[in-house]
C-alpha cells in the first residue's frame, strides 16, 4: 500500500473513532435490580451516565466497534514511516514538535470564525492536488485560524506538521529546499504564514500546487497581501487552490467571537478582530484598542493595510509589469496617497447623500418633534424649530464638495479611480450593490457597500467635528452645534445600518433570491428581498429607533408603490421595519423585528 493511501485510510478511520463513544459499560446490582451505566474519563475526570432499557445493546455495540476501528488504526500506523524531528539546517524560520504545541496555547479559549470549518475541511479531505488560501485584510483573523487548526490536530497528525513564518529575505527557492527537508523527513502538513512577503511568490506560486501538494502535502498559505493571492489566483494558481475569505466579518460572527450585542458598537469598531481580543468585557479597553477608534487609527489601518497591500501585490506581479495606469502614481511615490483620498472620497459623497437625502427631510422635523416632546427635561429642547435648517445644510455639503475638488484638482484621473476601485473589489473591502429604480429597463444606480463599517464611520465622524471648526457653522450655540452634528452622526448611523442589513442580506441569499434597494421618484424601499422562483417579494424599512412611530413604514402601505412594486416582483408578501427594539405585529400588516436580532438570523 503506498504512502498517500495509508494516509487517507488513517485519516478516515480518525473521523470514524471520533463519531463513536469512549469509554465501557458497567454494572450494578442495586435492590436486586441490575443497572447498566456508561462510565468514561473526560478531562481527568470520571464521568457516568445512567443507561435506560434499550440503550445499553446498541452503545456496547458502538464501544466495541470503537476498539476494532482502533486496532486497525494502529495497524496502519505502525506501517507509516517515523516521522524524524529533522535536525536539519532549515533556511526559513520552520517551527515543529513542541514549538507547534506553544503557538496554539494562547488560542485554546477563543471562538472559531464560521469559515474555519472549510480550512478543516482542506485539511483532513481527499484531496491533494490543491493548496489552501486564506487571505483577507490585516486583523480578520488569519494567523489566529492557522493556530487553532494546529490546537486542534491528533497529536499523530501534530507530529507531521510545520509551521514557516516568512520573511522579507526569504525567495521560492529557499522555501522549496525546505519544503524538500520536511517532505523527505515524513511531514505532510504545512501552514506558511506571511507568505506574500516574498517578493517572488506571486509569479512562482504554482510551486506549492503542482509539486509538493500533488506529492501528499497539505499546504495552507496566508498572508497579509492579500491582493497577492488574488493575483496568484488569476495566473499561478488557477483552479489549483481552496480560497477561505476572511476580510467580512458579518455582525452576527462579531457578535458571537467578541460577545458584541449592540449593532452601534458594530457600527463604530467593526470590520476587524482587534476590539475585545484582550478584554471582552471592558469596553474602554475595547475602544482604546480598536482598529477605527480614531481618524489617526482608521488612517494608519488605511495605510497599511490596504495601500501597502496593493502597492506591494502590484510591484510584486510580473516584476512590477501589472501597474496599468497607475504606474505613474507609483512612481512618484503618491499611489498611497491616492487611494486613501479615493477611499475618503467614497466616503464624502456616501456623507453628502446622507445630508441631501435625510438630513433635509421628514425625518428632521420628526426629530425635532421628538426632542420637543422629550420626556426627560434635560434632554427637551426646541432647538431645531430655530436654526436655519437649509442654509446650515448647504453650507456643510459646500465645504464638502470644496474639498472634493480639491482632491481631485492633483491629477488622479478616471482610470486611476476605475483601477484603484477594482482592487478594493478584489480586497473584498468594498462591494457594488446597485440600486434598483422604479420603471422596468432603466439602468440601476451604483452604491458601493463598505464591507468594514469602522472605518467608514470613523471617517465620516471625523469629517463631521472637522465643520465645527468652519467660521459659519461655529457662530452657532454650543448647544445648537452639539445637536446638529448629534443629529448628523445619528443619520450616519442610520444609514450606515441601512446598508449593513443590505449586504448582509445579499451576501446571505441563495441563488433564487436577489436582494437591492428600490428606489421611486419620491421615496424607496430599504430592502426588497425578490424570489425569482416563486415570483413573490418582501420589502422593508431599516430604522435606526427603538420607537415605533407611523411615518416610518408609510412606504411600506402607500398603495401606489406596492402596486408598482408588484408589478415588477410578484406578490408583496410581508412587510417589516427593522429596528432597535422588540418584535411586534401591528393590526395593519407591519411587522416590526429587532435589527440585531435579524442580523444573527441570516445564515
Amino acid at each position: 500500500m503506498d504512502e498517500r493511501k495509508r494516509q487517507e485510510m488513517i485519516l478516515e478511520l480518525e473521523r470514524q473513532i471520533a463519531d463513536l463513544p469512549i469509554g465501557y459499560i458497567s454494572k450494578k446490582t442495586i435492590n436486586g435490580k441490575v443497572q447498566y451505566y456508561h462510565q468514561w474519563t473526560e478531562n481527568g475526570k470520571k464521568r457516568s451516565q445512567y443507561l435506560r432499557n434499550g440503550e445499553m445493546e446498541p452503545l456496547r455495540e458502538q464501544i466495541e466497534q470503537r476498539k476494532i476501528l482502533q486496532a486497525q488504526l494502529k495497524e496502519l500506523r505502525s506501517g507509516m514511516p517515523k516521522v524524524r524531528q529533522p535536525n536539519l539546517n532549515f533556511e526559513t524560520n520552520v517551527i515543529v514538535g513542541t514549538g507547534l504545541e506553544a503557538m496554539s496555547q494562547g488560542v485554546k479559549n477563543w471562538g472559531l470564525r464560521d469559515c474555519f470549518d472549510q480550512m478543516e475541511g482542506y485539511l483532513y479531505g481527499k484531496e491533494y492536488d490543491r493548496v489552501c488560501l486564506v487571505f483577507g485584510l490585516r486583523r480578520t483573523g488569519k494567523t489566529t485560524m492557522i493556530r487553532q487548526a494546529i490546537g486542534r490536530m491528533t497529536k499523530e497528525n501534530l507530529s507531521r506538521a510545520a509551521y514557516i513564518k516568512a520573511r522579507k529575505g526569504d525567495n521560492m527557492a529557499m522555501m522549496n529546499r525546505d519544503l524538500k527537508k520536511l517532505f523527505d523527513a515524513g511531514f505532510r502538513y504545512v501552514f506558511i504564514d506571511e507568505v506574500t512577503l516574498m517578493e517572488d511568490f506571486i509569479d512562482s506560486a504554482a510551486l506549492f500546487s503542482d509539486v509538493f501538494a500533488t506529492m501528499g502535502m497539505k499546504i495552507v498559505l496566508s498572508g497579509t497581501d492579500s491582493l497577492g493571492f488574488w493575483l496568484a489566483m488569476d495566473q499561478e494558481l488557477y483552479d489549483r487552490a481552496k480560497p477561505i475569505h476572511t476580510t467580512f466579518i458579518p455582525y452576527r460572527e462579531y457578535s458571537r467571537l467578541l460577545g458584541i450585542n449592540s449593532i452601534d458598537e458594530y457600527i463604530r469598531y467593526g470590520g476587524t478582530l482587534r476590539a475585545g481580543e484582550l478584554a471582552f468585557d471592558d469596553q474602554d479597553v475595547n475602544a482604546q484598542d480598536a482598529s477605527f477608534r480614531d481618524d489617526e487609527s482608521t488612517r494608519r489601518y488605511i495605510d497599511t493595510a490596504i495601500c501597502r497591500n496593493i502597492q506591494h501585490s502590484l510591484a510584486c506581479y510580473e516584476a512590477g509589469g501589472h501597474f496599468r495606469h497607475l504606474h505613474s502614481l507609483y512612481e512618484a511615490g503618491e499611489l498611497t496617497s491616492a487611494i486613501n483620498r479615493i477611499i475618503e472620497d467614497m466616503n464624502h459623497r456616501f456623507l453628502i447623500s446622507v445630508l441631501t437625502d435625510d438630513f433635509r427631510s421628514h425625518d428632521l422635523r420628526l426629530t425635532a418633534a421628538n426632542l420637543r416632546k422629550e420626556r426627560n427635561p434635560e434632554k427637551r429642547t426646541d432647538v431645531l424649530d430655530h436654526i436655519d435648517t437649509q442654509a446650515v445644510t448647504q453650507r456643510l455639503m459646500e465645504l464638502l464638495d470644496i474639498r472634493n475638488k480639491e482632491e481631485q484638482s492633483i491629477g488622479i484621473t478616471s482610470s486611476h479611480i476605475t483601477e484603484i476601485k477594482q482592487y478594493l473589489s478584489a480586497l473584498e473591502l468594498i462591494v457594488d450593490c446597485p440600486i434598483e429604480t422604479a420603471e422596468p429597463g432603466t439602468k440601476p444606480l451604483e452604491h458601493i457597500l463598505f464591507t468594514q463599517p469602522g472605518m467608514r464611520y470613523c471617517q465620516a465622524q471625523a469629517l463631521v467635528h472637522a465643520l465645527l471648526k468652519d467660521p459659519q457653522f461655529s457662530a452657532l450655540s454650543e448647544y445648537e452645534k452639539t445637536q446638529v452634528t448629534d443629529r448628523i452622526l445619528e443619520e450616519v448611523r442610520g444609514r450606515m445600518m441601512e446598508d449593513i442589513v443590505l449586504l448582509e442580506t445579499m451576501k446571505a441569499a441563495d441563488k433564487n433570491h436577489r436582494v437591492f434597494k428600490l428606489q421611486f421618484e419620491a421615496g424607496e424601499f430599504d430592502m426588497v428581498i425578490y424570489d425569482q422562483k416563486e415570483n413573490c417579494c418582501e420589502i422593508f424599512e431599516i430604522k435606526h429607533s427603538s420607537e415605533q412611530v407611523p411615518l416610518q413604514y408609510r412606504h411600506l402601505i402607500d398603495e401606489d408603490k406596492c402596486r408598482r412594486t408588484e408589478r415588477r416582483f410578484g406578490p408583496i408578501q410581508r412587510r417589516y421595519v427593522l429596528y432597535r427594539g422588540e418584535d411586534i405585529q401591528l393590526e395593519n400588516g407591519v411587522q416590526y423585528r429587532n435589527v440585531e436580532a435579524f442580523l444573527k438570523g441570516l445564515r
